[in-house]
């Protein structure tokens, strides 16, 4: 199973420079373009941020960009939310994230959850998206759900995707309150499970740890990348597209691979907020 991983796409309604100056329509073709050449891709997993600001107009540039690289391949597509997804946006053009799902749960919350299954693997997509917050959380209908799913396992096993990490890294701030909430509560709904990996986006940057003994994998996004080489306290995004490969079933599965396009502007900054500034940003938008 190879999988490519895609977040934080971010695409706007036009196609004109963001507040940042990047083209995230442009970013996003030219990661695909780059990426042309690969073959026996499975599937696309794509972990939210789809849209900046929620636009239907967006998810659907998104759709047919994703699409008409995904189809000569062969390969299914999933979506999920992320924190500036527009829940009822993303539904009108993308439905339930899966083209034709095993099963949709779709809460009172609106929050929506769907499983597929491709040449074996069971495909779950989750939504940690808490409207008008930075941070994520899986609540409690959709872990009962993902408990039932998880009861009878796949063939070939699960491959859990959602927009907000369940992990941090020490070298940012930001990473540590603005990822996913209460990642026990999940760490105890996937525990002696046949999941083979959780798949995320959110941070813009790459990153692997662990939660249960299961890998998780951060795929950096495909607007712009975080650089975490700044002092601490401190963050600056830098130009730059970027996407991975997930390989499962080999003897050393699972392979992760990053990608980065060959941007001639590639690592020019495109913001850095200084300590003061990122404790502002964490102070207005961090849990109560």
């Amino acid at each position: 199973m190879r999988i490519l991983h895609l977040s934080d796409t971010h695409i706007e309604r036009t196609d004109a420079p963001n507040r940042n100056g990047v083209d995230a329509t442009d970013s996003l073709r030219l990661m695909l373009a780059e990426l042309r050449h690969l073959r026996d891709v499975d599937a696309v997993v794509v972990t939210g941020d789809i849209a900046d600001e929620g636009d239907v107009e967006a998810y659907t540039v998104v759709r047919e960009l994703v699409g008409e690289f995904a189809r000569p391949l062969g390969a299914a597509v999933f979506y999920t939310t992320g924190n500036h997804d527009e829940r009822q946006a993303f539904g009108k053009v993308l439905g339930s994230g899966h083209d034709r799902p095993d099963a949709v749960l779709e809460t009172e919350a609106a929050e929506r959850a769907a499983v597929s299954t491709v040449d074996g693997y069971r495909f779950v997509t989750l939504d940690s998206l808490v409207p008008g917050k930075v941070y994520g959380r899986i609540g409690a209908a959709q872990l009962d759900w993902l408990r039932a799913v998880l009861r009878t396992p796949a063939e070939r096993g699960t491959v859990l995707a959602f927009h907000h990490p369940p992990i941090s890294i020490g070298l940012s701030v930001t990473q540590q309150v603005f990822g996913l909430l209460d990642p026990g509560e999940l760490a105890a709904a996937i525990r002696g499970s046949d999941v083979r990996v959780l798949l995320t986006g959110h941070f813009h940057l790459q990153l692997f740890g662990m939660l249960e003994s299961i890998p998780v994998w951060v795929t950096p996004g495909v607007v712009n990348r975080i650089d975490l080489t700044t002092e601490h306290g401190t963050e600056r995004a830098v130009r730059g597209a970027s996407a991975s490969l997930v390989e499962l079933g080999g003897p050393t599965s699972p392979m992760f691979h990053t990608f980065h396009a060959r941007d001639p502007r590639a690592h020019e900054t495109l913001y850095r907020l200084d300590e003061e500034q990122t404790r502002a940003v964490v102070e207005k938008h961090a849990p109560r």
